[in-house]
């Protein structure tokens, strides 16, 4: 099992496959805070790879194979920091950072702070934070502590993802058997929910120097608001948007064949 070691406790477990085409892409993939390098194995990194492109997935530290040390406060300058480590001492060609939903933030700030990137994806990412969404993440953590992860499933798919995938998923939730769970305190899963809702969601977009592709699933009913997605696009210098009118939050879940199919485009064009 492939970890990067940062310290005595502390590593970052990740999955890497070098691009086999001249010229090919090497995507690498950052999770969202609840996320795990496996989402994106499932069906995306398969058919990038298919096409000659090179992938890099990894877990954050407190994600699974993913070590810290116990007294770590997991905020995002540990994560992004962590991303810029990763790419430098893989050194994978011509990286494309894609990030999922926070992890999209990540990649605009391990940018921003000198990580070598030919270009962005930011899935599901422009948001701001006002009441509604602070409140959605401090009640995320609530959830997390008292029935762990299973209870948060139940509660937001319906809220995060399109309803052809909530038809055909429904039968996996929802279950009367179904264990509710509270985490350990001190497990990784709580220790990112919580620095998670004290992140300052302010990019300086109009920094971002390298083109970047901006992929939002309207049937996201927390985060998505057109408004704002709208006028956050606007700032980017090099930008362009892909929507996928029948997905959600998880869009390369949801919809991966037209999530590849973005990523495909958006490489020819770097």
């Amino acid at each position: 099992m492939p970890v990067l070691q940062i310290g005595p406790e502390d590593g970052l477990y990740y999955e890497y496959d070098a691009p086999t085409a001249d010229g090919g892409c090497t995507f690498v993939f950052v999770n969202a805070i609840t996320g795990d390098a496996g989402m994106w194995q499932a069906e995306v990194g398969p058919a990038l790879r298919a096409a000659g492109h090179g992938t890099l997935a990894y877990n954050f530290r407190g994600q699974a194979n993913s070590p810290y040390a116990p007294d770590l406060r997991l905020t995002d300058e540990v994560i992004y920091g962590d991303l810029g480590r990763l790419v430098e001492a893989l050194a994978p060609p011509k990286p494309v950072l894609v990030g999922l939903s926070i992890g999209g933030l990540y990649c605009c700030r391990a940018f921003l702070a000198g990580c070598p990137a030919a270009g962005l994806v930011l899935v599901n990412t422009l948001r701001e934070i006002g009441p509604r969404i602070a409140w959605i993440n401090d009640a995320a953590l609530m959830a997390m502590r008292v029935g762990g992860p299973n209870l948060m499933r139940d509660m937001m798919t319906p809220l995060l993802f399109g309803p052809a995938y909530l038809e055909a998923h429904r039968g996996e939730c929802l279950q009367p058997d179904t264990a509710y769970e509270p985490l350990d305190p001190a497990s990784g899963a709580v220790n990112l929910v919580t620095w998670m809702g004290k992140t300052d969601w302010t990019v300086a977009y109009d920094r971002l120097a390298c083109p970047v592709l901006v992929m939002m699933g309207p049937n996201d009913r927390v985060f998505y608001d057109s408004e704002i997605v709208d006028r956050l696009f606007a700032q980017l210098p090099d930008g362009r948007r892909v929507d996928v009118p029948e997905a959600g939050h998880m869009l390369p879940v949801e919809a991966p064949g037209p999530f590849v199919a973005a990523l495909k485009d958006f490489a020819a064009t770097l």
